[in-house]
């Protein structure tokens, strides 16, 4: 426990509570020798109070320190901050709940970024769908929206993902087994077709090709109607976080991020209410990291991207104010709200100390959350409905802008009709039942709560301040480091589950000899790839050719050129799209001029 002595007024009531009743308590029975610690190995202590507070130095560590704690400063515990300046004086070594948890609405954000919370406006209540053709994922949005879905969520397939056409050699075997087939225009015509792009928003998962599949939405939608400006929705282009962790890229660091820095300048001057990125931790977690590195992982890349952005010569709050960011939602309840409690604070200070934004909006993170597709579990799959309203439940006292709830069965599949109504029905639950949206912030204040957002928070500095020093994340991830800490957390939790030191029901505690196991599983429906080809040959048949050979022509000068304002790849793969030119015939041009990445092993 921590020491009370600086709290007078709790000083003797808490040594007769230890010598009293909780003597009493222990003589008649130990506790559990259970694992009291979370996911990322922060000890829980028995028992939380105003003395659990006053540990928290914000400005970033009192003492810059690597992962493992120690000093990394010259001359060991120097009081400073994570850019290593000297502290002025004042109380930053200490908490202040006024300064570091404040009110709603109000820097450093702590408690959400609207005075008013989900009171003026619930969570956007996004489920992601995407599955075989065009044609069928359009129907699946359609009974979403009907049933009371507010936002769109595209998942692509695997070919789309790493840019290659239907019916490439390298598809084979893998069309809409993970999402939709996305090949042209002509497939994006499709998938959007009836939908109300002017009034709900739309996210799309899609990182290497994200800027050419991005440019076939804007067509799409302009063509039915809608003009870009008034189009709101993100793509999640977060090309950092694949090499660290998904592995889905298509090219070098060095273009990968140039792109990224066109999609940015282009969207803040011709799409103002579209998020040109979200910067996504979900994966990082998803790979095996804990709570503390997907933050500080997640918040180093944004920190690249932004960067990037000043090194184009953007001005940050003409671009920043559209920074999004996604985080997965995992089981370690108290964990996850302090994760996201921390991640608004620390952005608030870099954002104002470190890059000088002025706009206030600059400063928010906003964020997206998914409940953890890797809690589920194929045994005993309804526990998964539990698991993910434990889940869906965190995100929302933490605050987010916007969440997606996994399916039960996507352990098994991508989830059936019948599954994803369900986990939307979970959030509609929550909103509706539960009165956790009727206050702002509903776990501020908790002594628990308090402490281990502190405790994330010190953790994640440590972690930036460790990047800082190996020359930034591009530098960091060239070196494998990140990849290394996530490997090193993930064989760390495997080891604890399969010593049965960390519990998962239905896994390693409370196993059925009689589990039903006669769970539907989606299936792609009959036809469905043979409409998607027949639409391919179709589109290249009809097309202009000329015209595909002098977009694809002016989009190979352009990526051949360095990289600038002028050299901006969005209009080229504007008129790529327009002219039908297809993902594959893109990604090829780019292939032959950026070349492919190797990823080598980490050791």
């Amino acid at each position: 426990m921590s020491d009370p002595s600086r709290d007078p007024d709790w000083s003797e009531r808490l040594r007769a509570w230890d010598a009293g009743p909780l003597r009493r308590s222990l003589a008649n029975g130990p506790e559990r020798r259970d694992r009291f610690s979370t996911i990322s190995d922060v000890e829980m202590e028995r028992l939380y109070g105003p003395w659990s507070l006053r540990a928290g130095a914000h400005g970033g560590p009192a003492v810059a320190a690597g992962p493992s704690g120690e000093p990394v400063g010259p001359g060991g515990p120097t009081a400073v901050d994570h850019l290593g300046r000297p502290l002025e004086p004042g109380p930053w070594a200490d908490f202040d709940p006024l300064r570091d948890v404040g009110l709603p609405g109000e820097p450093p954000f702590t408690r959400g970024l609207h005075p008013t919370g989900y009171r003026s406006r619930p969570w956007t209540m996004r489920m992601f769908a995407g599955f075989g053709a065009a044609e069928d994922t359009n129907a699946r949005f359609r009974d979403l929206l009907a049933a009371g879905q507010t936002g769109l969520s595209v998942a692509y397939d695997m070919p789309t993902l790493y840019g290659y056409d239907t019916d490439s050699p390298e598809a084979e075997g893998e069309f809409g087994t993970c999402g939709v087939a996305v090949s042209s225009l002509s497939d994006m015509e499709v998938l959007l077709a009836g939908l109300p792009l002017d009034r709900v928003s739309t996210s799309m998962t899609i990182n290497s090709p994200a800027a050419p599949i991005w440019a076939m939405y804007i067509v799409a939608a302009e063509k039915a109607g809608v003009p870009r400006a008034a189009l709101e929705g993100t793509i999640q282009n977060d090309i950092l976080k694949e090499y660290v962790a998904q592995k889905e890229y298509l090219f070098p660091p060095g273009p990968s991020m140039r792109l990224v820095t066109d999609t940015i300048e282009f969207g803040s001057r011709e799409l103002p209410r579209w998020n040109t990125i979200s910067i996504s931790g979900y994966h990082i977690r998803e790979a095996g990291s804990t709570a503390v590195q997907e933050l500080a992982f997640t918040i180093a890349d944004g920190m690249a991207y932004v960067e990037a952005a000043l090194a184009r010569g953007l001005a940050v709050d003409s671009f920043a104010p559209r920074l999004s960011f996604f985080f997965n939602s995992h089981s370690d309840f108290f964990e996850e709200i302090a994760k996201f409690r921390a991640a608004r604070r620390i952005w608030w200070k870099l954002m104002t100390r470190r890059y000088g934004a002025r706009d206030e909006r600059s400063t928010w993170l906003r964020f997206h959350a998914q409940t953890a597709g890797v809690s589920l579990t194929p045994q005993q799959p309804l526990n998964n409905l539990t698991r993910v309203a434990l889940q869906a439940l965190a995100a929302v006292l933490g605050g987010t802008q916007s969440l997606h709830t996994d399916a039960y069965d996507e352990a098994l599949a991508v989830p059936t009709a019948q599954a994803a109504l369900l986990a939307l029905r979970q959030q509609q639950v929550i909103a509706e039942e539960t009165g956790v949206a009727s206050t702002v912030d509903p776990l501020g204040g908790s002594w628990f709560v308090e402490s281990l957002t502190n405790q994330t928070e010190r953790a994640v500095w440590a972690y930036l301040d460790e990047i800082d020093r190996r020359g930034g994340m591009l530098a960091a991830v060239s070196d494998g480091y990140p990849q290394r800490e996530i490997a090193d957390a993930a064989y760390r939790f495997q080891r604890e589950v399969d010593a049965g030191e960390r519990r998962i029901v239905g896994v390693n505690a409370y196993l059925d000899a009689n589990e039903v196991t006669g769970v539907p599983i989606l299936a792609v429906p009959p036809g469905a790839l043979e409409r998607q080809l027949a639409r391919l040959q179709r589109t290249r048949r009809d097309r202009d050719p000329e015209a595909v050979a002098a977009a694809l022509a002016g989009l190979r000068d352009a990526a051949a050129r360095p990289e600038s304002s002028e050299t901006n790849l969005m209009p080229h793969f504007i008129r790529c799209a327009a002219a039908y030119a297809t993902l594959g015939e893109q990604c090829a041009v780019l292939r032959e001029v950026f070349g492919e990445y190797r990823e080598s092993a980490a050791v």
